[in-house]
């Protein structure tokens, strides 16, 4: 990609422009920035080019760290670009948008309260003008990332006497967003502040003005900044420590003092400039300071780099000095070491003293009984305050320190240093940058979750790296480090041995919310039905956590039974609690509405029925609804434990059709033999690629379901893609050197038996030849066995063949719901049961 030279040195949505070019664009800034506003800007996107950057600058031989070095001083390049790399982390930014603005898609409008039909979202204020500092080079790319994560246009001024890095920084960013939309958004000039016209058409057209500096450069700008327009000041600092009696002597406080004092040579605004004793003692300040010159001292000498240049060093030469003179009035004591690197001045007045920096600390007299009036007359310029004494001490000097104007309180040797997405001098960057907006609809929007899924699908980068089977899966979550895996979760085991899924905390909360969105669309309704949850629950399986978490999400009453032997003691209590909804396995609740069947249809109050795991058949929904009075009968939702919910049912879906999750996954379809995508409307195998996943890379996980892509727009208005569920891979067994599909048995019996039970297929080898045995839930009436082999020969012409060649041994069985094997876990019915690899013993047992 082209680079940023001194004739080109302004790069504008994409390109390097120089001088002339860059003036003529800015007259026209307030049309470049409505064109750009025109289109949202995904976070996805943002946070996939920040993080392939990421990946980039932690790699010493990448091209793009190589051309990034060349724009900084030699010996600088390191530590700079590794303090980008860290930053800009998807695990950094996606901490900072879910501390600031709750979520990592803040400007989609969806319901903070499921109950009300209000939708809110943090939008953009739409074009960000930064103002950046010239001594520190990561602030003016950092600050164009906080202004594309809230969603603005961003015009960015560098100071003349700055290297190219911002420019070059930001357009391999923009470069690695292959939608464009990144780029769209950037714009960084580099001119010096005395070329005000410019600076005036910089910000003129601005909704928000973010400004670096000390009071001087926040005053010039300010100058130019529109009324209603928003003034950021991100000004200078000054930062304290604050010591309890009981740390005086602590030499481990000391030491992490001295550690605060020396890191960055007091060039963070969070380095401590003053120390406050609690005390109003003279001599204790003047013990104290001796004592803390001995730790100062221990500190190694800084690196030559590091050194004042000459105004700083007459700066740092003329307090000492004056601070000398005071001595012989009583006032103060000077320590200082030999070679001038470093001095601690004890001073009797306790008034806050900005220090000359450059290992130059104060050590003060302040009682606590005195700190608000001492303090409080500067609270806007006060930043960190280091506190260190008992609990009790810290717990309510803390108290004391915000009050009078502070905004961090940490320990001792940790001033410096921050958490991601903490607060930056009092507010949250991403929240200046946005305006919280809302929208009140009314009653029909009570299925809509989210207002953007009506105007256009979710935009997200095309999944890339190589397919993944659950065998990789299981392979990656022995990788997951604890700190990524802080909740447990088992499968249920019924496609092979359970597997161990991980999550974070945050993980599985926002793949809850998501459920909880799609359960709205399905046309639960929060405000009035009464649930039942009766998924199973133990064993570290999710099915009915999970579901209780969505509820709780969605604030709708629950009864949370969960599934359970006594089927009696169950239909009683949904009587009691007056339950109108069920939530369970389809194999469940079918055996539980039977069993219970007269105490149910006398009670009279079930109206619907949400089911996960399973499906229920055309048949059985018949007889729900004639036998049972069930209005409604939808999917809850289609997942799995390792994913989390991966697509949901709205109110006109029927089937297996489901809309996609598609805030959370992208899906591709690929063919069932080879590794490529299958034409519109054909079958093939879903593959997920699963998003901010922290810890985990769960990329085009093939997740053993068949599926197909349903054209054209959904009737309820939903933009979010859809596919049809058309059975599991497992389904299709190669048998008798046929391959057979557990789904041909299932519509058979349906529709030429009128067969509304369970059906299970067992595979099985005699010795001599392949058996298969279809096993139906026993009805009441006369036997079907023999007329339900014939239906199967009949209706099947591969099952024909395969018995016809005498390949295989076709038997039909009806048996009781309790013989059906299932799941130990969920409960859920085992469609086929292969026993072909088990010993002989277990073919005599079909």
């Amino acid at each position: 990609m082209t680079t940023p030279t001194p004739e080109n040195q302004h790069y504008w949505q994409g390109s390097f422009v120089g001088d002339e070019e860059a003036g003529r664009r800015l007259a026209g800034l307030a049309a470049t920035v409505e064109a750009a506003l025109a289109a949202p800007l995904d976070t996805a996107a943002v946070l996939s080019a920040c993080d392939a950057l990421a990946t980039a600058l932690r790699d010493p031989a990448h091209p793009t760290r190589v051309r990034l070095a060349t724009q900084l001083p030699a010996g600088e390049d390191e530590g700079v670009l590794a303090e980008l790399g860290l930053a800009l982390t998807r695990a950094e930014l996606t901490a900072k948008l879910r501390r600031e603005l709750g979520g990592t898609a803040p400007q989609r409008l969806m319901r903070p309260d499921a109950k009300e039909t209000v939708y809110e979202a943090w939008a953009p204020v739409g074009l960000v003008a930064h103002i950046a500092p010239g001594n520190a080079a990561t602030v003016a790319p950092l600050s164009v990332v906080e202004g594309l994560l809230a969603g603005n246009v961003n015009v960015l001024k560098t100071s003349s006497g700055d290297t190219l890095l911002a420019q070059a920084v930001l357009a391999e960013l923009a470069a690695l967003d292959p939608t464009g939309a990144v780029a769209e958004r950037v714009i960084v000039l580099r001119f010096p502040s005395s070329r005000r016209e410019w600076l005036r058409m910089m910000c003129a057209p601005a909704d928000a003005v973010a400004v670096w500096g000390g009071e001087a450069a926040v005053e010039g700008v300010a100058a130019h900044v529109p009324p209603g327009c928003r003034l950021v000041e991100w000004g200078h600092k000054i930062s304290f420590a604050y010591l309890a009696r009981e740390a005086w002597h602590d030499g481990r406080a000391l030491a992490a003092l001295a550690a605060d004092v020396c890191a960055y040579e007091q060039q963070a605004c969070s380095s401590p400039q003053v120390v406050y004793l609690d005390t109003e003692d003279e001599e204790e300040v003047f013990a104290f300071a001796e004592r803390f010159a001995g730790a100062l001292a221990a500190v190694p000498a800084p690196a030559a780099a590091d050194a004042p240049g000459r105004a700083e060093e007459a700066e740092v030469t003329t307090t000492e000095l004056i601070a000398r003179l005071e001595e012989h009035l009583g006032l103060t004591r000077v320590h200082a070491a030999a070679d001038g690197s470093w001095r601690v001045i004890a001073d009797t007045r306790p008034a806050l003293t900005a220090s000359p920096l450059y290992r130059s600390v104060w050590v003060k007299p302040l009682p606590r009984k005195r700190a608000l009036s001492v303090l409080r007359p500067m609270r806007r310029y006060l930043q960190t305050a280091g506190v260190a004494g008992g609990r009790a001490d810290v717990a309510e000097l803390a108290h004391l320190l915000l009050t009078a104007g502070a905004t961090r309180v940490t320990p001792l040797g940790g001033m410096p240093s921050g958490y991601s997405g903490e607060p930056h001098d009092g507010v949250y960057a991403l929240q200046r940058y946005s305006r919280r907006v809302a929208v009140r609809a009314d009653e029909r929007f009570a299925t809509v979750a989210c207002l953007d899924d009506l105007v256009r699908p979710v935009q997200t980068p095309a999944p890339g790296g190589p397919l993944r089977d659950k065998a990789a899966v299981r392979e990656l979550n022995g990788t997951v480090s604890r700190a990524d895996a802080e909740l447990y979760f088992r499968s249920g085991g019924s496609t092979g041995t359970p597997a161990l899924s991980l999550f974070t905390y945050e993980d599985y909360d926002a793949q809850m919310h998501a459920a909880a969105r799609g359960l709205l669309a399905a046309g639960y309704d929060p405000r009035r039905d009464r649930t039942a949850n009766l998924f199973y629950c133990g064993g570290m399986y999710g099915g009915f956590i999970s579901f209780f978490s969505i509820l709780e999400r969605l604030g709708g009453v629950q009864i949370p039974l969960a599934a359970g032997p006594d089927h009696r003691a169950t239909a009683q209590a949904l009587v009691a609690y007056e339950v109108d909804t069920l939530f369970g396995m389809p194999s469940y609740l079918w055996q539980l509405l039977h069993d219970q069947a007269d105490l149910l249809r006398a009670y009279g109050g079930l109206r619907r029925i949400f089911y996960g795991g399973e499906h229920f058949t055309a048949e059985q929904r018949r007889v729900l609804a004639e036998e049972f009075g069930i209005e409604t009968v939808h999917s809850l939702t289609y997942g799995s434990t390792d994913l989390g919910p991966l697509g949901y049912q709205c109110t006109e879906s029927t089937g297996g059709v489901h809309h996609l999750h598609a805030d959370l996954h992208t899906l591709e379809i690929l063919d069932a033999d080879e590794d490529r995508p299958v034409a519109d409307g054909e079958t093939g195998r879903l593959v997920f690629t699963t998003r901010a996943r922290r810890g985990q890379d769960l990329g085009r996980y093939v997740i053993g379901d068949l599926g197909r892509a349903v054209p054209g727009p959904c009737p309820c208005g939903s933009r979010a893609p859809r596919f049809e569920l058309l059975g599991r891979l497992g389904d299709v067994v190669r048998v008798a050197t046929y391959f057979l599909n557990y789904r041909r048995f299932v519509t058979l019996a349906e529709e030429e038996l009128g067969h509304r039970g369970e059906t299970q297929v067992v595979l099985a080898h005699d010795g001599r030849r392949e058996r298969l045995t279809v096993r139906l839930e026993r009805a009441a009436g006369e036997p079907r066995a023999a007329r339900a082999r014939e239906v199967f020969l009949a209706g099947y012409p591969e099952l024909r063949a395969a018995v016809t060649e005498g390949l295989l041994e076709l038997e039909v069985r009806e048996v009781d719901s309790a013989a059906l094997e299932r799941t130990p876990a969920t409960g859920k019915l085992r469609t086929v049961v292969d026993t072909r690899h088990e010993p002989a013993t277990a073919a005599a047992a079909v």
